[in-house]
């Protein structure tokens, strides 16, 4: 238990949205000034805007602000400070290029922190942040494009165990309306940590690359549902602090709750081949928590930056090989030293590679995905969604 409680400790930790950044620039190289718009920008704001390089330029407007910072920046500088203009703006631009992909960032205005009014809102680190994407190169698999899309809309079901209603947010792929005799398998996809049920359709634009996949042939359509995997109620600096977590709680809402109001209430395949559980980081040690001692509930694992599954895993759960489908794990490639995972205190690192391909050298289906040149951040876990989406409930 200790080691369990260690390792989610480490996901937990890891799983705080990272500053997006890169190694600084050479001093020569030039900024391009094709500045636009970030693509998430609230309507008609025309800031924060991201060039063709990666850099960001911020403007706010605080006539009687003394000092703002933006928490966007390379790493060790304390992000982007902005200069103050006559007019009473404030504008700065990144040292550097960012990663691609979503990121997470506030402002800090004279030591108070507050969102940027100029773009979106996600729910990340527990509360409601600024968001920004930075044009990734291979941003195709989840673009917007002319094909048949799914719909993802939401559901409250009662929860006795916590005595609420819960809400999650469910996938449906493109004609599932149309056909009312087909059932479907279904994914359990969790969030990390500090997120909520919103976060892989917002963030992640899971909708979209399922919609992609299954326009082009390349994954079956299946349901998806996202849930609040209540990973808040436990925080740093709380009592009892990350060591009192307990997976108990939400195994029973997934389990006993959500799971059969799903299968009442949409034209699902209810049964352990076609249902799988998969999550990032913190989402993913709740997969390992649980899906591993509910096979006859999930037959596909996925673990995106939550952790590996090793031989022992696979020892301690005798029907693994016989039941489970498919386990996927990845990482991005930053989040690996040497192949293997960053280690702290009282936890060693692993190498998940080296796992991966003991599972499929004793015969079950394993497979390892590293997301290139990137960390802890939705690009890696967009990429993995679409690596693993064609693998999941194929015929044997």
């Amino acid at each position: 238990m200790r080691l369990a409680r260690a390792t989610m400790i480490a996901c937990v930790v890891a799983a705080t949205p990272a500053l997006a950044q890169t190694t600084p620039p050479a001093p020569s190289a030039a900024i391009a000034e094709d500045f636009k718009p970030s693509s998430l920008n609230q309507p008609g704001q025309a800031y924060p805007q991201v060039n063709s390089q990666g850099y960001v330029r911020f403007r706010v407007t605080a006539p009687d602000a003394k000092a703002v910072r933006v928490s966007l920046g390379l790493g060790g500088r304390g992000g982007t400070v902005l200069t103050k203009a006559a007019d009473g703006s404030w504008t700065g631009t990144s040292e550097g290029p960012l990663d691609e992909g979503f990121h997470y960032y506030h402002l800090t205005v004279d030591g108070g922190t507050f969102n940027d009014p100029g773009t979106l809102n996600f729910y990340g680190s527990t509360r409601w942040e600024s968001g920004i994407e930075i044009p990734a190169r291979d941003a195709d698999f989840y673009a917007v494009k002319d094909v048949p899309h799914g719909r993802v809309e939401q559901i409250l079901f009662a929860s006795p165990s916590t005595r609420t209603h819960r809400r999650a947010l469910v996938y449906t792929p493109p004609g599932y309306d149309a056909a009312a005799g087909k059932r479907y398998p279904v994914l359990y996809l969790q969030h990390g940590w500090g997120e909520d049920e919103t976060a892989w359709s917002n963030q992640g634009h899971a909708n979209l690359i399922m919609d992609n996949l299954i326009a082009a042939g390349k994954a079956r359509p299946f349901i998806i549902v996202m849930t609040y995997g209540m990973t808040n109620d436990v925080r740093p600096g709380s009592p009892g602090g990350l060591a009192s977590f307990d997976i108990t709680p939400f195994r029973t809402v997934l389990i006993d709750e959500l799971i059969p109001y799903v299968d009442r209430h949409y034209r699902t395949q209810a049964d352990a081949p076609h249902r799988a559980m998969a999550g990032l980081s913190m989402g993913g040690f709740e997969t390992k928590l649980i899906a591993p001692k509910n096979l006859d509930t999930f037959g596909a694992i996925g673990l995106l930056s939550g952790g590996t599954i090793a031989p022992e895993d696979v020892a301690a759960a005798p029907s693994y090989k016989d039941k489970v489908r498919l386990t996927f794990v990845s990482y991005g490639s930053r989040e690996l030293e040497g192949g293997r995972t960053r280690g702290g205190p009282g936890r060693p690192s692993t190498d998940p590679r080296a796992n991966a391909e003991a599972l499929k050298r004793a015969g079950l289906n394993s497979v390892f995905y590293v997301s290139p040149d990137t960390g802890h951040e939705f690009l890696s876990w967009r990429r993995s969604l679409y690596q693993m989406a064609p693998l999941l409930f194929r015929d044997r």
